[in-house]
């Protein structure tokens, strides 16, 4: 569980993700908040995928 917490693109992905929270309480409710939504959460599995695929790697070496 540390090394997904203390993962710098984890932890990028998932602060990224006050942004999305600020744009869909103060902006308008449309598709382009959406797709804000889907990048974020695209981003967000994409960094635990990567911290994921290097910790098998590892275990492998």
């Amino acid at each position: 569980m540390r090394k997904y917490l203390f993962s710098g693109a984890v932890l990028s992905a998932a602060l990224s993700g006050i942004g999305v929270v600020k744009a869909t309480m103060s902006g308008p409710r449309d598709w382009r908040l959406l797709m804000m939504w889907i990048a974020w959460a695209a981003s967000l599995a994409v960094a635990i995928g990567t911290v994921a695929d290097e910790t098998s790697r590892d275990e492998l070496e």
